[in-house]
């Protein structure tokens, strides 16, 4: 498979872990947009949120509680932080593999570019 985010959960490819378990991935972006950014990826490969199904729903769930766990020991849990998902083209999705943007230690405007 030539899925980059497959060949960092594979070893194939280096990144700065942050956690890691049996169902997902979690490792500092290399292009950070804020102070602390990391994503937090299934190791399974899911195209986007909109391969999501009864199935595979599940991992949504536990994402956003390895989030939480990374966040209050990254201590940005208080001051706040921003978790993005970007589905296809016109959402922004530049890997083919479902993922989730964590950023924090920055004033996050609103709306996003």
């Amino acid at each position: 498979m030539s899925c980059i985010f497959c060949k960092i959960v594979n070893g194939e490819i280096p990144s700065n872990k942050i956690y890691e378990d049996d169902k997902v991935l979690a490792f500092h972006d290399i292009s950070p947009e804020a102070p602390i950014h990391f994503l937090v990826i299934p190791k399974e490969h899911i195209k986007s949120a909109n391969d999501l199904n009864e199935k595979n729903a599940h991992i949504i769930s536990h994402i956003f509680l390895v989030i939480n766990k990374i966040v209050r020991e990254l201590n940005i849990a208080e001051t706040g932080y921003r978790i993005v998902n970007n589905c296809g083209k016109d959402g922004g999705q530049t890997v083919d593999h479902m993922h989730f943007h964590v950023l924090g230690q920055r004033d996050l405007k609103w709306p996003p570019g």
